[in-house]
This record gives C-alpha cells, sequence and structure tokens, in this order.
C-alpha cells in the first residue's frame, strides 16, 4: 500500500517520516522536476508493508511555489505513480485550528484519510487538553495523537495505516459549490467526476498540472473566462468559510488553560531578541560566540587528529618498503586526506550550533528581523534562510530559495547564496588565520583569531547583500513579492537531534570532500613527484656532481633539500603552477599556491588537500614527517625574496580570494539544475572570480 504523508511546515512530518521508515528510505526526484521525494518503507505488520512518501510541507493546496505545487498534482491524479492508498494528514497539536485548514481541504478530495496530531507532549505543557475522541467523531476520521521527538505512539499509528478502509470516511467539510456553481458545473461534465472540490481547484490551477492536455487546458481555461472565475476572490471566500466551519468542529474539543502563560513568555523573549537594536546586538554576540567556539572548543582535537597523522605518515615510512607505492600512499593519500579530517571538530561544533539555534526557534527570529532591511536590497525576509544556510552549504541552500514565491526574488537568492561563507571555506580560513594572526586575547576575552574568522564571515554576507543591490536594477520583473512566516515557541533543542546532525554533516563532508581529496591528491602526486625526463636527468647530473665534492654530511643534507625543491619546480605540477605565476604574482601567490587554486575549482577545500601534498613532496628533510601541515607551510619561504611566502598580506589576499570566488562545481550544477540555463551559472562564475581578482589583487597591493 502507498501511503502519503501531508502537513504543515515545522509539524514534525520528516521526524515522523524517519522514525516509521528507519534507514529503509531513499531520496529521489518527482518526474519532470527537481523536487526532492523522499520515499521510504515501513513495516507495519508481519503481513504488510507500507511505501510511505514524504511530500512537501504546504499550509494550503493552493501552492505558492514549486514544492507545494507536488501536493495537489500527487493527490488528484489517478495515473501518478505517487498516488496513494492513504493520506496521513500530520497537525500541530499546539497550533490545531491552523494545520486543520489543510486537513478540510485534502478531506474533500475525498480520499481515505488518518489525521495525526503531533506534538501532543508539547501541547499539554503548553495547557492545551485535545478531546480526541471527539474530534474523530465530528471528522469522520481516525485521530491518533503521538509524539514524533519522543517516539511516543508510533505502535497505535502503525496500527492504524494497517487497518485502513479503502472507502473515505471523513465528513463533509463546506459546500463549495456555492462560489462557483455554473464553472464547477461544466469542468465536473468535462472531467467525469462528481468530485466538486476536485473541479474547483481544477479550475484554479489547472495551469500547473501536466496531467491535462493542451487542447483539455484550453477547454478549462474558457470555462473560466466564460464564468467570470475570480480565483484571488474565491480563495479568500473558500478560506474564511473553511475557517468558520474549524471554529465550530474545534468547539469544545480544545480546551487552553497555559494560554496567558505561554505567549507572556514568548512576548517576553521576542520584546528582547527582535528588538531594533538589542536583537540585532545579540545576534551579533551569538555570532562571536560561535566563531570563537569554532577555535577553542576544537583545539585540542584538532591538535590529536594532526598529530596522529603526523604520526601515521612517519610511521608509514619507517614500516613499510620504500617505493613509489609507499610515497604515494604516505604523501599522497593519508597527508591530502589528513588535511579534511583535522577539521572536523570545527565543522560538527559549526553545524551543531547552528542545529541548536535553529531547533529553538530563534533562527526564524533572525528572518523575520532581517526582512525590512533585505527589502531594500531586492531580496524579501524568506531569502535569510537560504543565505544563513548557505554557512553550512550552498547546494542545499540554494535549492530551499524554491519557496520563495517572486522569481525575481529567488534568482537572485540564488546568485548571491554562494557568496556566503560556507562550511567548505572554514578549513582555508582557519589554515591561513592560524599563520597569519596571532593566538592571542583582548582583555582576556576575545581571541583574535576567533574575531579575525568572524570578520570574513560577516563580509561574505556583506558582500553577498550588496552584490543583491546590483542585481535589483539588473534583473527585472514586475511582480510583487510578499513575506508570510510562521514563528515557532520557543522550546529546547533536541539534542539527539541537535547531535545526529552533527554526525551526519560531518560524515557528508569528509564522505564528499574526502572522494574529492583523495583523487586530486593521487593525480597531484603523481604530477608532483614527476616531470620531462631531460629536466630530471639534468638536475641528477647537476646534484650528484655537488655531492661528489662535499663530505660535509650537513651541506649534503642541505644539497638534498634544494634537490628536492628543484625536482618539484620542474615537475608537471610545477610547469603547470609557473605557467599561472604571472597571472597570479600580482596578488601575492606564488606558483605552488597556483596549484592548490586549480585543485580548489573542484571544490574549494582541496586547498588544504593541495598544500599538504605539494610540501610532503617537497621536502626531503628526515623529520619532515614528523612536521605538521602548519609548522611546513608557515616555515615555508619565497624564493625571489627569502621572505616567509605566507605573509600577512598575502594570508589575507588569499582569504579574500576564496571568500569570493565560485569554486564548487557542485554549486554550479544545482544553479543549473534550479534555473534550467547555463546563462545564471556562467554569470556566477564569471562575476564571483571577477571579484575574487580585484579583492586579492586591492587587498595584497595596499598591505604588502
Amino acid at each position: 500500500m502507498k501511503v502519503a504523508l501531508v502537513g504543515n511546515p515545522n509539524t514534525g512530518k520528516s521526524t515522523l517520516f524517519n522514525l516509521l521508515t528507519g534507514l529503509n528510505q531513499k531520496i529521489g526526484n518527482f518526474p519532470g522536476i527537481t523536487v526532492d521525494k523522499k520515499t521510504g518503507y515501513c513495516k507495519l505488520s508481519n503481513h504488510i508493508t507500507a511505501e510511505i512518501v514524504d511530500l512537501p510541507g504546504t499550509y494550503s493546496l493552493y501552492p505558492k511555489s514549486k514544492d507545494e505545487q507536488i501536493v495537489f498534482q500527487v493527490l488528484a491524479d489517478k495515473t501518478n505513480p505517487n498516488y496513494p492508498d492513504l493520506i496521513v494528514l500530520v497537525a500541530d497539536s499546539t497550533n490545531l485550528r491552523r494545520n486543520l485548514l489543510l486537513y478540510s481541504q485534502v478531506a474533500d478530495l475525498g480520499l481515505p484519510m488518518l489525521l495525526v496530531l503531533n506534538m501532543s507532549d508539547m501541547a499539554k505543557k503548553a495547557g492545551l487538553k485535545i478531546n480526541i475522541d471527539r474530534l474523530a467523531e465530528r471528522l469522520g476520521v481516525r485521530v491518533v495523537a503521538v509524539s514524533a521527538r519522543k517516539g511516543e505512539g508510533l505502535n497505535i499509528l502503525k496500527a492504524a495505516i494497517a487497518q485502513y478502509t479503502p472507502i473515505a470516511t471523513q465528513n463533509k467539510t463546506i459546500d463549495v459549490d456555492i462560489f462557483a456553481p455554473e464553472a464547477i458545473k461544466q469542468v465536473k461534465q468535462k472531467l467525469n467526476t462528481d468530485n466538486s472540490y476536485y473541479a474547483l481547484q481544477v479550475l484554479h490551477q489547472h495551469e500547473h498540472l501536466d496531467n491535462f492536455t493542451e487542447q483539455e487546458q484550453d477547454e478549462i481555461e474558457h470555462i473560466e473566462r466564460s464564468n467570470g472565475f475570480e480565483t484571488h476572490q474565491l480563495q479568500t471566500a473558500e478560506t474564511i468559510a473553511r475557517y468558520r466551519h474549524l471554529n465550530a468542529i474545534l468547539s469544545e474539543v480544545v480546551l487552553d488553560t497555559g494560554a496567558e502563560k505561554k505567549f507572556q513568555i514568548t512576548d517576553k523573549l521576542d520584546s528582547i531578541l527582535t528588538h531594533k537594536f538589542w536583537g540585532f546586538l545579540i545576534f551579533f554576540v551569538i555570532l562571536f560566540f560561535i566563531f570563537n567556539a569554532i577555535f577553542s572548543w576544537s583545539s585540542v582535537p584538532m591538535d590529536m587528529i594532526e598529530g596522529s597523522f603526523a604520526w601515521l605518515t612517519e610511521y608509514g615510512h619507517q614500516h613499510l618498503p620504500p617505493g613509489v607505492l609507499t610515497d604515494l600512499l604516505m604523501d599522497g593519500v593519508v597527508a591530502g586526506l589528513g588535511g579534511i579530517v583535522i577539521f572536523i571538530p570545527q565543522i560538527a561544533i559549526l553545524f551543531g550550533l547552528i542545529s541548536i539555534l535553529e531547533d529553538t526557534g530563534y533562527m526564524a527570529r533572525v528572518t523575520f528581523m532581517m526582512d525590512k532591511i533585505m527589502r531594500k536590497f531586492g531580496l524579501s525576509g524568506k531569502s535569510v534562510v537560504p543565505m544563513i544556510g548557505g554557512i553550512a552549504c550552498a547546494v542545499p541552500s540554494i535549492m530551499s530559495a524554491r519557496n520563495i514565491e517572486n522569481w525575481k526574488d529567488r534568482i537572485i537568492t540564488i546568485m548571491i547564496t554562494p557568496l556566503v561563507s560556507c562550511s567548505a571555506r572554514l578549513p582555508v580560513y582557519t589554515l591561513l588565520i592560524s599563520l597569519i594572526i596571532p593566538n592571542e586575547r583582548i582583555w582576556g576575552i576575545f581571541s583574535l583569531q576567533a574575531l579575525a574568522l568572524m570578520t570574513m564571515y560577516v563580509i561574505s554576507i556583506i558582500t553577498a547583500v550588496l552584490a543583491a543591490w546590483v542585481f535589483k536594477f539588473i534583473i527585472k520583473a514586475r511582480e510583487k513579492s510578499y513575506f508570510i512566516m510562521e514563528l515557532p515557541v520557543y522550546r529546547m533543542p533536541r539534542w539527539k537531534n541537535v547531535f545526529y546532525t552533527m554526525f551526519e554533516k560531518s560524515k557528508t563532508f569528509v564522505f564528499e570532500a574526502g572522494k574529492v581529496i583523495i583523487a586530486i591528491s593521487i593525480v597531484l602526486w603523481v604530477m608532483s613527484s614527476y616531470g620531462p625526463s631531460k629536466r630530471y636527468e639534468a638536475i641528477d647530473q647537476k646534484y650528484e656532481a655537488l655531492e661528489a665534492k662535499i663530505a660535509d654530511t650537513i651541506q649534503v643534507a642541505s644539497l638534498e633539500r634544494d634537490k628536492a625543491a628543484e625536482r618539484l619546480e620542474n615537475s608537471y605540477a610545477g610547469i603547470l603552477g609557473q605557467t599561472i605565476e604571472p597571472v597570479i604574482k600580482p596578488l601575492g601567490y606564488d606558483w605552488k599556491i597556483g596549484i592548490a587554486l586549480i585543485t580548489s575549482f573542484a571544490a574549494r577545500e582541496a586547498f588544504v588537500g593541495t598544500m599538504a601534498t605539494i610540501y610532503s613532496v617537497d621536502s626531503a628533510d628526515e623529520n619532515a614527517a614528523e612536521l605538521r601541515l602548519r609548522d611546513k607551510i608557515a616555515a615555508a619561504k619565497n624564493q625571489a625574496t627569502g621572505l616567509p611566502t605566507f605573509t600577512f598580506a598575502t594570508g589575507l589576499s588569499l582569504m579574500l580570494f576564496y571568500a569570493f570566488a565560485m569554486q564548487c562545481m557542485s554549486t554550479v550544477a544545482v544553479v543549473y539544475r534550479e534555473t534550467k540555463s547555463w546563462k545564471w551559472p556562467l554569470i556566477q562564475l564569471t562575476y564571483m572570480t571577477a571579484m575574487a581578482y580585484v579583492a586579492a589583487l586591492i587587498a595584497y597591493q595596499l598591505l604588502k
């Protein structure tokens, strides 16, 4: 049997889906579109297994975004492969009246239904008493109370799904024929259906339905025009009628004994956290706390990981047979992978703290505060969600922009979201900050390194907003935008969910980045270890002649280091780096950094792995395996000046380049997928690369 989960956003629908399906689930796309489709399987009894489809969250059947269009498309088309045998409508027990609006619409489509009241534990805490038996009697469907957060009521829900009847039992809600009687009658005859509400919905949104032929679309459009069908007016009239009906349904069903206390606490917190001055100040304090934690809390585990990889490299060189394979494994794969694994603590802390902000309901307040400011720059409050999500990763953040109804707002949001510093930039920032910013504190409290990291994130957000302001004048559209958002009640974070998020995001970061890093590290090691045979023969002959004249072991070791450096410079990687060096030299970069820039265009975090591989190959020192990556890079010298390669000017120039450059092929791919055109990703790639080069050039030339 097929079961569709339907519900408003933030009702815990996805949590319930995960509980029902466990690990037996997959994510794909709905046919012909890029909206994510989550399906899974749930064993209800020894003989019954259900296929569960988690439909996108929506407040009503009238779509305001591409995601919301899916719900009616699936429920209205019997030929749709996802058409369900049973609808499980998930409602938030703490906000039942608003949630039942969607229930009443879905109920009128005449499909078998089951109503799930989620967050029943929170409703009790809030002083809400719901008479479930009376509600079930008035609606005509079975009602099950669950708490997805705690896993309560799950077995009762499974039993209810297993016992479903293929006949729709729900009571009639409102008389929809009164809204457009003649138009509804004509559509019913045309589509050969006796369901008036289905006919009304087709009149409202037939242009979004792909199961009608072009001729049928024209005929339905003709019915609309000939009957003076006014979509917006009729939607408003229907919504008012449904809320009147729900008031009668919920009378003596819901008793709220804690409303006054609940709203007093929420109002007191909101008066501070959303204050026009204190709200922003608190937000920046929270941001600084996050960035300070990224450095302070991660230092010990990072040192342990870094030390472990240094020991592993040394141990491998000592105990594995010397040769090409050992060098490739230790100096290529292990060194490159170590450059990524070391940042797991910082990634985990970043995602953990963001998850806490989302779970408590604070992130919704940030969106609310930012709306008025964002509008001045051509964005809406809904653009804040992808932008804040961009701190984690631009790919899902760009996909979340589908919820922005206005086309212009959506395109601008997609175009500027990659400018917000993501977790892939974090390894680059932290490595460079540790090289150019002293590990000191102001007044014994504020870490200079944390301030530098926060500054990079603030710069990226300000730049994104300014870029949006420019696009506001370039991209033309007549459509007006609006902002509607539900502010959830404040609540304690779900710690299990927080730790699960930390684990999942860290695992994804390592495996996704790891695949790229290992591939790049192997190719890079080969390119760095080999070069044109004539050049290598000349270098070998040169140093053999010099070594023959020297007996001093210290001078011989020095010659070995010089020989390794010269071989690297004449390797295929060295030749590639020196080819682009004239272009990047004004930015303060040498050819080694140039190689890292090239590999980073696949993925930004490849910078660290590339530097690790290059400096492992570069060093012929017998103690090099014991040296940590930061020590190797800090000791690097510019051959032309004799000064450290990574000066303050070079380090800042590099950070600005990575802050602005589009160095993520996954982001390019998802922008193409979301816009259905190569025009937008190519514009994005061009303008971001140009910004990165100019910003890095100005920074280095002013500070060198």
